[in-house]
């Protein structure tokens, strides 16, 4: 007589292979599934009808949920709604026609250099020795560095064509985004061609001869602030100023008349304003990282581009942000980052940057960008390029 262990086990190898007969049924009814959906799309094309119908979608929705035990309806309507949308998908490649962004692409691809160019006009913000400029000279083996006061100024000077390429700061790996900078993507009519990281360092800069305990005042710009966050707690009377940039801090502190203030920038600025650095590497994290985005006004897209980012608005009710979420999980593309920013004036609407990994010359990516234009109504595409 079989043990109950045995039984137990035997039992389970039963319902696993049922499983997998379930499985094959399956799959061989989603081919199924979507040889006539496609079918039914090019009919419907042909005689100018709505593909999908959105309509027949929702009540068919509706008619599922109510079958069945209400124990597994919320199953039912998620299995169902990922069906239509992998059935969207395959209905889209037979009779969506090139869209205007991806003739765009194309273009670009065709008229973009063979390789990024070595020399170019770019603007930073700040002065000599921000970390912009050490993004600038790591993208760029020959710029000429155009300093602006703010990042306006920079995307202001691209778009006016002052310079050919402008270098901000997009994130940080400790103090996360910098929520302008994105902002301004949403002003300007800008595309990315290229990011970079960049290993950050703080040092505590002082005029030669200053103490720590002299120190009364630290100037610095509000993501180093954020970046030394614990470190500046030692200073417990220390007022903390922030500057639009470290290197104007830097700057700053060389040219007061002051012996009680300090600087939290790279330690390149003692020498470029001949201060002494009283601390090295004082930020909290030691694997603090800065992504550098590289803006023009025309869209080009460099061999290797496999990163593209995009922005769009969704609406704050339920299922808003799913749709376009379910769109790239059919085209099996992955996502690396989201980003949400609140839009002035406009209750319960937020703005969306995607970070997606698909190679420009892939077939998903083809597909993504013929229907980039139905994902969102504002759909806006920013670029695609390669990370450094």
């Amino acid at each position: 007589m079989k043990s109950l262990d045995e039984k137990i086990c035997e039992k389970i190898r039963m319902t696993e292979s049922k499983i997998d007969e379930v499985d094959g049924k399956i799959a061989e009814l989603l081919e199924e599934r979507l040889r006539l959906s496609r079918e039914e799309a090019v009919l419907k094309n042909r005689e100018g009808l709505q593909v999908p119908d959105l309509v027949r979608v929702r009540t068919k929705t509706e008619e599922l949920v109510a079958r069945g035990c209400d124990e597994t309806a919320h199953y039912r309507k998620l299995c169902y709604m990922a069906i239509n949308e992998l059935t969207f998908d395959y209905q889209k490649k037979a009779v969506l026609p090139e869209s205007e962004m991806y003739t765009k692409v194309k273009t670009a691809l065709k008229d973009s250099t063979k390789s990024f160019p070595e020399k170019a006009v770019v603007a930073c913000q700040g002065v000599q020795g921000a970390y912009q400029q050490k993004a600038c000279d790591k993208l760029f083996s020959m710029p000429k560095i155009m300093y602006m006061k703010n990042f306006n100024g920079v995307f202001a000077a691209v778009d006016k064509g002052l310079c050919e390429y402008g270098v901000l700061p997009l994130e940080n790996s400790t103090a996360g985004s910098v929520n302008s900078v994105y902002d301004l993507l949403s002003k300007y009519k800008c595309h990315i061609v290229r990011s970079v990281r960049l290993k950050i360092d703080h040092s505590l800069l002082a005029k030669k001869g200053t103490k720590l305990e002299d120190i009364r005042e630290i100037f610095s710009h509000e993501q180093a602030i954020l970046q030394c966050e614990d470190y500046l707690k030692n200073f417990n009377k220390v007022k903390v100023t922030v500057c639009s940039n470290t290197a104007e801090a830097a700057e700053l502190v060389a040219e007061s008349e002051r012996t009680d203030v300090a600087a939290l920038a790279a330690y390149e600025c003692a020498q470029l304003y001949g201060l002494e650095c009283i601390e090295e590497s004082v930020q909290d994290n030691g694997n603090n990282y800065t992504r550098f985005i590289c803006i023009s006004k025309e869209l080009e897209i460099y061999p290797g581009a496999n990163k593209t980012s995009l922005m769009f608005t969704a609406a704050h009710k339920p299922g808003a942000l799913y749709n376009i979420l379910a769109r790239f999980y059919a085209l099996d593309i992955n996502i690396q980052k989201i980003e949400s920013r609140t839009i002035p004036n406009r209750d319960f609407i937020y703005r969306f940057y995607f970070d997606i990994e698909a190679d420009v010359y892939s077939e998903k990516f083809a597909d993504l960008m013929n229907q980039i234009e139905e994902l969102s109504k504002d759909m806006c595409y920013l670029g695609s390029y390669v990370e450094i």
